[in-house]
């Protein structure tokens, strides 16, 4: 494993301990601020802009009591300045006092901005069964 595909998946890493954590300033961190980000929650319609995917972060984080979210790198690859990563999520929330496991596939894509890298995508796909 290169350098830069470690720091790709040490940003990653910080995504889902923010995620977990329930932490919208760690994720704010992490996250580019753009309006040309994207997140797509699994199905979810596609989010453009920070502001958008921070709402919808902090509603997620109001009604859930309690996450643990495991993870299976599937892939990493850096090209230049831009980075993904394809993995398994298997997120554990609970929520209303009922308790949900999920199982999705995500691509995070990063982009390097001033020796930093960041999440500009994010998406999230259900997995069946």
């Amino acid at each position: 494993m290169t350098a830069e595909q470690q720091a790709v998946l040490d940003v990653n890493e910080a995504f889902y301990r923010a995620f977990e954590k329930k932490d919208i300033e760690a994720m704010a961190a992490v996250c580019s601020q753009g309006t040309a980000s994207l997140c797509i929650h699994p199905g979810r319609d596609a989010l453009r802009g920070w502001d958008a995917i921070r709402t919808s972060w902090e509603k997620i984080f109001r009604n859930t009591s309690y996450l643990e979210i495991d993870t299976e790198i599937i892939q990493v690859e850096v090209s230049g300045n831009l980075a993904y990563v394809v993995l398994v999520e298997e997120v554990l929330q609970v929520s209303g006092g009922r308790r949900g496991r999920a199982k999705s596939i995500a691509t995070n894509v990063f982009e390097c901005m001033a020796q930093k890298w960041y999440l500009v995508h994010h998406h999230g796909s259900p997995l069946m069964g």
